[in-house]
């Protein structure tokens, strides 16, 4: 097979895995979050079989099974709790709940916080509430943020918190503070703006911001040189 081929059909390849790649990548870690919180209680649910029947016990302690028991478990929780917080009952109960939440010292700003992260994420984004982008982690470089907060510092000058997450793992992230007017606003929603970093990227809308700095002859001489 000639060179050229060889490269060419390499290259077609690994474009057709990336896509596949990548939504394995995050189904997994959907698939093991979701079952990390449900396999406690099947492990608890298989040691009561146990009690009874500790041939069934033994047959159905498989570390794949318990895997996707604990993963339909969960996602069937999840279920069951968005319905519960659309009842008037339930939303009582998840009124409680964050109350007693904010009442713990150490608890309250942990869940305080993430709290108001999942609501921006649920949103969409409004006001001060937005996905732009900002110069991170150098200027020449744009990052995908969602502003959380706006500050007003002792000049008076508008200060963005932006929560920046990372790819393809969202979870995790930074936080900058950044001069509104320095803020590449965007049309993009929340959803767009988590698929596209939850894809790495393959996944965003056709267009982009206007807002990169150009560079010149000057300026990529000088970022070449020591």
């Amino acid at each position: 097979m000639p060179p050229l081929h060889f490269k060419r059909y390499l290259l077609t390849g690994l474009l057709a895995f990336i896509p596949v790649w990548i939504t394995w990548v995050v189904f997994k870690f959907v698939f093991t979050l979701m079952a990390g919180v449900g396999a406690p209680v099947i492990t608890t649910i298989l040691g009561l079989i146990g009690l009874v029947s500790p041939t069934v016990e033994l047959e159905l302690h498989r570390d794949w099974l318990i895997s996707i028991l604990a993963f339909v478990l969960a996602i069937a929780a999840l279920y069951l709790l968005g319905l519960l917080s659309n009842l008037v009952v339930g939303r009582r109960v998840l009124r409680w709940i964050d109350n007693m939440l904010e009442r713990i010292p150490l608890v309250h700003p942990v869940y305080g916080g993430v709290k108001k992260v999942m609501t921006l994420m649920r949103n969409k984004p409004t006001g001060t509430q937005r996905v732009v982008l900002i110069a991170f982690p150098s200027p020449e470089m744009k990052s995908v943020g969602f502003v959380t907060r706006v500050f007003i510092d002792e000049s008076g000058r508008e200060i963005a918190a932006v929560y920046v997450p990372t790819t393809p793992n969202p979870t995790g992230g930074y936080l900058e503070l950044v001069p509104t007017d320095e803020l590449i606003a965007t049309d993009w929603s929340v959803d767009q703006g988590m698929a596209f970093l939850i894809s790495g990227g393959a996944l965003a809308p056709d267009t982009l911001p206007s807002g990169f700095p150009r560079r010149t002859a000057e300026t990529r001489g000088s970022l070449v040189e020591p």
